[in-house]
C-alpha cells in the first residue's frame, strides 16, 4: 500500500471517520465553550471583544481537554454507522480482515494525537491561563509578587516576577550551611537572556565566622552583573508558584531542573504524562472497541450497544482522570497513575490484534 496513492477502501474509511471526528470534536468543543461562557457570563467583566477572546481561549483549552474521546466517539459512530449500512459485511466479502480496516482509522486518530502534541508545544497550552485573567479582569496583569525557592544548595528570594519583560526585581539570594547564613547576593533587578538570569549592580555580603561560629564581620563586594538561576524560565517559575500551566516543552525542562535540584517534580510530571501519554489511551480504546463492536447488524441491539460504549469510555476517562489528579498531588507517583494503567489498556489492545483472526466476527 502506497501512502501516496492508497487503495479506496482505505481512502473511503479514512475520509468518512476523519469527517466523523471533525464533526464531534468541534461540536463538544463549541459546546463545552458556550456552557462555560453563559456560567460565568455575570463575572465577565470586560467588554465584547474581550468576551470573545475568552470563548475562543475556552474553545482551545476544550479542544486540547475532548479530543481523545472525540478520536473514541468518532470511531463509534463510524464502525455502527458502517455495521447498519451493511458496508462492514460487503468489505469483509471482499476478504479485508479486520486488522486491515481498522489502519485508516487508526492512522487519522494518530494524526490527530500528533497534531495536538504539537499544539500543546506552543501558546495553545496557556488557553485556560489566558481565559482565568479575563474572568479575574487581570488583563494585563501579568506580574508575579514575592516568590521564595531553592536553587542548588542557596535559597532564592524575589519580590516580583515580570515574565512579559522577563525581569525579576529585588533579588536575594542567600546560602546557609550548618545553620549558618554563609554569604548574601542582593540584586535590584535580573534580566532573563535565554538560560539564566543575569542579575545587575549586585552586592555579594560575605559572612565571616569565627571559630565559636560566631559572627565577626561582613566583607561587601559589588558586582557589576552575576549569572545565576540557570534553567529557571519565566514561565516555570509561573508554573511553579503561581500553579499557571506549562506547555510540554518546559513541563519536560521543569522536571528535569527539579530532578537536578533534587526537589519533588511529582506535580510537573503528572502534567506532563496528562499531555503525553494520558491521551493515549484513546488510541487504544479505539482498536478495543472496533474489535469488540458487532461486525454485523442482525447480531447488536443498537441502543445497549451505543450505550455500552459510551459508558464504558466515560468510565475509563474518568478513572484516568481521577487517578491523574491523585498522582498531581503526590498521593501516589505519577507513572503508577498514568503510565501504568494507560499501558495495561494498549497491552490488552494489542493482545486482540494480534489473536483475532477471524474476518468475521
Amino acid at each position: 500500500m502506497s501512502l501516496i496513492t492508497p487503495p479506496r477502501y482505505f481512502r473511503y474509511l479514512a475520509l468518512l471517520y476523519l469527517k466523523n471526528l471533525l464533526w464531534i470534536l468541534f461540536g463538544l468543543s463549541f459546546a463545552f465553550a458556550a456552557i462555560d461562557y453563559f456560567q460565568h457570563i455575570q463575572e465577565l467583566q470586560v467588554s465584547w471583544n474581550y468576551k470573545i477572546l475568552y470563548i475562543f481561549y475556552m474553545w482551545e483549552e476544550a479542544l486540547g481537554m475532548l479530543y481523545p474521546l472525540a478520536i473514541i466517539f468518532a470511531l463509534i459512530m463510524t464502525k455502527l454507522s458502517l455495521v447498519r449500512q451493511n458496508t462492514m459485511g460487503i468489505l469483509h466479502a471482499f476478504g479485508y480482515t479486520k486488522k486491515r480496516l481498522v489502519v485508516p482509522m487508526f492512522l487519522v486518530a494518530l494524526f490527530a494525537y500528533l497534531v495536538f502534541l504539537g499544539l500543546n508545544t506552543t501558546e495553545f497550552a496557556y488557553a485556560k491561563d489566558k481565559a482565568k485573567s479575563l474572568l479575574k479582569n487581570e488583563i494585563g496583569a501579568y506580574n508575579v509578587n514575592d516568590i521564595f525557592f531553592k536553587y542548588n544548595d542557596t535559597f532564592v528570594y524575589m519580590k516580583k516576577l515580570d515574565p512579559v519583560r522577563k525581569k525579576l526585581e529585588n533579588v536575594t539570594i542567600f546560602k546557609v550551611k550548618d545553620n549558618k547564613v554563609l554569604y548574601t547576593i542582593h540584586a535590584p533587578y535580573a534580566l532573563f537572556d535565554g538560560l539564566q538570569w543575569d542579575a545587575h549592580n549586585a552586592t555579594v555580603k560575605t559572612h565571616r565566622y569565627n571559630r565559636y561560629d560566631n559572627l565577626v564581620r561582613y566583607d561587601v563586594e559589588h558586582k557589576d552583573r552575576i549569572s545565576t538561576l540557570k534553567g529557571y524560565k519565566p514561565k516555570i517559575i509561573e508554573s511553579l508558584y503561581e500553579g499557571k500551566s506549562l506547555n510540554i516543552l518546559d513541563a519536560y525542562h521543569t522536571w528535569q531542573l527539579l530532578k537536578s535540584q533534587h526537589l519533588n517534580s511529582d506535580k510537573i510530571r503528572s502534567a506532563f504524562y496528562e499531555k503525553t501519554v494520558v491521551p493515549l489511551f484513546a488510541l487504544a480504546m479505539l482498536l478495543i472497541l472496533f474489535f469488540k463492536l458487532p461486525f454485523h447488524a442482525r447480531m447488536m441491539k443498537m441502543g445497549f450497544v451505543v450505550a455500552l460504549a459510551l459508558g464504558t469510555t466515560f468510565v475509563i476517562w474518568g478513572i484516568l482522570f481521577g487517578l491523574n489528579q491523585i498522582g498531581s498531588n503526590g498521593v501516589v507517583m505519577p507513572e503508577l497513575t498514568a503510565v501504568l494503567p494507560v499501558s495495561l489498556l494498549w497491552f490488552y489492545a494489542i493482545y486482540l490484534y494480534l489473536t483475532d483472526e477471524r474476518s468475521i466476527g
